[in-house]
């Protein structure tokens, strides 16, 4: 069994762990969340919603745990390295969010600590099983679209807010993921350009971007606009014999707000949010149809990691495709610093 401790106790924990790791009680077990005393104070009503989790401000109660085989690091990006060597240091296994690391040295760094301690350590790019992703990774494995020749990946929003915010990062709290749905679907690609700035606050930050990753024939262009006022759709794929179309979900909604556990509805969506596809079958025939979305499940990383440290199962998220994801990333804030 998985025994987790979570260091972090945010909304990412609240939201995107904690929901899914609840429906695996056959292989999960969560014993501790740490989080820092200043931290706590004044927000310990959140900590009686999980009675069966022991909320500490010990780090070495956790690290110190002989059952505790899992280490999930949920801090502000800056710490994602110190913790994640802490932990391995100590002979745990690890989950660390995105990004990873904070550079592409840092990252081979923990990797090659990991290898010398002998432990399991893997970033959480959970966003590989959003619904979306999911049903255009089912669309492409069909083959109906024949050979691949472009993918479009949209992270758009309308939020003219954008020009007050100053400062780099957006690429690594934000593209990081749909970079990592392109790499993570078809590995490293082989030549990348990029085309980072912000309209409102040239060289001094990072909020548009279009990222386009080559793979022989096909491209993958990867956008995000602040300024996007009609929904456009979350993915285009298009091939030889045909397209598909995936409108935007973002993230499976937690139903209805109240006090208490975030719980995630796991019902499948209605045809509204279906996906799009047409394409000429094998008799030369047009073939135009609805796809039901699959269900969003970010537990899966945890069914992957119990097969890697369990079962000598291979990592979903491979270190080679997390060292790309962060050149990636480095190229295009250097891109971005330059755009004045």
């Amino acid at each position: 069994m998985l025994v987790v401790a979570y260091i972090g106790f945010g909304n990412s924990v609240c939201r995107y762990h904690l929901p899914y790791v609840g429906r695996r009680k056959d292989t999960i077990k969560v014993k501790y969340i740490y989080r820092r005393m200043e931290d706590r104070v004044g927000d310990e009503e959140r900590e009686t919603w999980y009675p069966d989790i022991t909320f500490t401000s010990d780090i070495d109660e956790v690290m110190n745990d002989e059952e505790v085989n899992l280490i999930v690091v949920n801090t502000p990006d800056q710490f994602h390295t110190y913790y994640t060597k802490m932990a391995i240091e100590h002979g745990k296994n690890c989950l660390c969010e995105k990004p990873f690391a904070m550079s592409v040295e840092e990252a081979k760094e923990v990797f090659d600590l990991a290898k010398e301690k002998g432990v399991v350590v893997m970033a959480n790019q959970n966003r590989r099983f959003d619904a979306d992703m999911r049903t255009v990774r089912k669309v492409i494995e069909t083959g109906v679209l024949g050979e691949l020749l472009e993918i479009e990946s949209h992270y758009d929003y309308y939020r003219p807010s954008i020009a007050d915010r100053k400062g780099l990062g957006m690429l690594y709290g934000l593209q990081v993921h749909p970079i990592d749905q392109i790499v993570g679907e078809f590995g490293v690609p082989d030549k990348v350009v990029c085309d980072c700035r912000s309209y409102d606050n040239p060289g001094n930050s990072d909020d548009y971007s279009d990222i386009d990753l080559y793979y022989g024939k096909m491209k993958a262009i990867v956008k995000t606009n602040f300024y996007v006022k009609l929904e456009y759709p979350r993915f285009i794929v298009h091939g030889r014999k045909g397209s598909f179309i995936m409108p935007q979900l973002g993230h499976q909604s937690a139903l209805k707000a109240k006090p208490g556990p975030v719980e995630i509805s796991f019902e499948p969506l209605p045809e509204k949010y279906w996906g799009t596809l047409c394409y000429v079958d094998e008799n030369g025939e047009d073939v135009t149809k609805k796809v039901p979305v699959e269900i969003q499940d970010y537990g899966m990383i945890y069914d992957n990691l119990y097969e890697v440290i369990f079962n000598h199962g291979e990592k979903v998220v491979a270190d080679e495709e997390v060292l790309e994801v962060l050149r990636i990333l480095e190229q295009a804030t250097e891109v971005a610093k330059e755009a004045k």
